[in-house]
């Protein structure tokens, strides 16, 4: 089963609420995805000229830690090797990593120290799959899959070779750089044809993980969900859940990763970028639903992040900068309190404070049925200022609630008529002694 949400390795992942993911390799150069080789059927030779030109002058690891910090986020997952197999640090175990690459350094190292220098949490991904491996055996997915003769050949791939690798490239990565604080492995498909635990033989793959680095906490794709501690974290990737995620009928700890387009890894063509006003809405709905949110950004070949993402990045940093407290340390909302149409809510429950998120504005008022006799006091988060409000129906300078609507049930809250400049304005109530309910 899982970690608790309120265990001592998960206390800083809940109180986050919002990370960065960055999908970096070679498939940065063609930009077209970073699946780029299997889509195209690419054999190691045509893969090979991307490693013979990454070169990434401008990467500059600071830069990416202050986009980050300034977006809001608290935590950073970078990958260490996606599916070509493609190694960001000076692996000892390969030579297709960016040191033998023109960019001839070691890329992860600078990134860690960066992170940890701007108060950010640091985690890893790493992929179990591995198409430049010679010992990795052809599967569905693989990029020479359609080739009869590569597939011939490979018949006698060996993937417990392949395995002792992917042991010895986590033993690296959990020694190397100091304490990790999350892991992110990349994909189980368990099944004819596929890999799962077996293959990966993840049961002693995690025991590894945790031997090494006791405080880390590790994603739920090593095909261990019905192993007593064989993940920590849930993560529905491009999907929000519709009311968070259950397990056995209780929540469970989880994070949604969501790129800002259609790719992972940057692309330079694809246009369905989602708007800044998209995006937080997105971290909003996720915190309600007691969640967390990791956000991808793909950076250029060049090693910067595209003008599209940082745009977006401090978009949503504006936005964090007055309203941050109404995501990070919140979650869902106690029982009880029901959010009214056009708003999401979120809840500290150490402040015992209630986030009304107004998605859409109102003219002059917002009635919230069931929250009368609970809130002491009211303001609009972004700038402190007080929002009177009533629990009496039809009160001067109130308009009164619909027909039939219980006014002992019912607070009204007197907004202003013109919308506040933000994104989206946010109600903090602050709720009476007693008053919290059950989160």
């Amino acid at each position: 089963m899982p970690g608790s949400d309120q265990g001592p390795r998960m206390q800083w992942w809940t109180e986050a609420r919002f990370g960065m993911f960055i999908h970096w390799g070679l498939y940065a150069l063609p930009a077209r995805h970073e699946w780029v080789r299997s889509h195209e059927r690419m054999s190691d030779e045509a893969y090979a000229r991307y490693f013979a030109h990454f070169d990434p002058d401008l990467y500059d690891p600071r830069a990416w830690a202050r986009a980050a910090r300034g977006a809001g986020m608290r935590y950073v997952v970078i990958t260490t090797k996606h599916h070509d197999g493609f190694c960001l640090w000076d692996s000892k175990l390969t030579d297709f990593k960016a040191p033998r690459t023109p960019c001839g350094r070691d890329l992860i190292g600078p990134l860690v120290e960066a992170l940890r220098a701007e108060g950010l949490r640091v985690g890893f991904y790493h992929s179990l799959i591995d198409w430049h491996h010679p010992e990795y055996t052809i599967d569905a997915f693989h990029p020479m899959r359609d080739d009869p003769a590569f597939v011939e050949k490979a018949k006698g791939r060996d993937l417990g070779k392949y395995a002792d690798y992917l042991f010895g490239q986590v033993r690296e990565l959990l020694t190397w750089f100091g304490p990790i604080d999350t892991l992110f492995f990349d994909y189980s498909f368990p099944g004819a044809g596929g890999k799962g635990r077996n293959e990966w033989r993840s049961e002693r793959l995690l025991r590894l993980v945790r031997e090494l680095q006791p405080g880390i906490i590790v994603n739920d794709r090593l095909d261990l969900l019905d192993v007593p501690g064989g993940w920590d974290y849930r993560t529905p990737e491009q999907f929000m859940p519709r009311e968070g995620i259950l397990v056995d009928g209780y929540p469970v700890p989880w994070e949604t990763c969501q790129t800002f387009s259609g790719s992972w890894g940057y692309h330079r063509d694809e246009a369905s970028w989602k708007s800044a006003r998209q995006l937080v809405v997105m971290l909003i709905e996720t915190v309600s639903k007691g969640g967390n949110l990791l956000l991808n950004v793909g950076p250029t070949a060049r090693g910067s992040f595209d003008e599209r993402a940082l745009e977006r990045l401090r978009a949503i940093g504006l936005w964090m900068d007055r309203n941050a407290r109404s995501i990070t340390g919140c979650t869902r909302a106690p029982s009880g309190f029901e959010r009214p149409p056009g708003t999401l809510l979120t809840y500290n429950p150490a402040t015992r404070r209630l986030y009304v998120h107004v998605l859409e504005w109102p003219p002059g008022v917002l009635a919230l049925e069931g929250f009368a006799g609970r809130v002491e006091y009211a303001q609009l988060l972004h700038d402190a200022s007080e929002v009177l409000f009533t629990e009496k129906a039809g009160e001067v300078g109130f308009m009164p609630g619909p027909r039939g609507q219980d006014p002992e049930n019912t607070l009204t809250l007197r907004l202003p008529v013109l919308k506040p400049d933000a994104e989206v304005p946010v109600v903090e109530l602050f709720l009476k002694e007693g008053s919290k309910g059950r989160a």
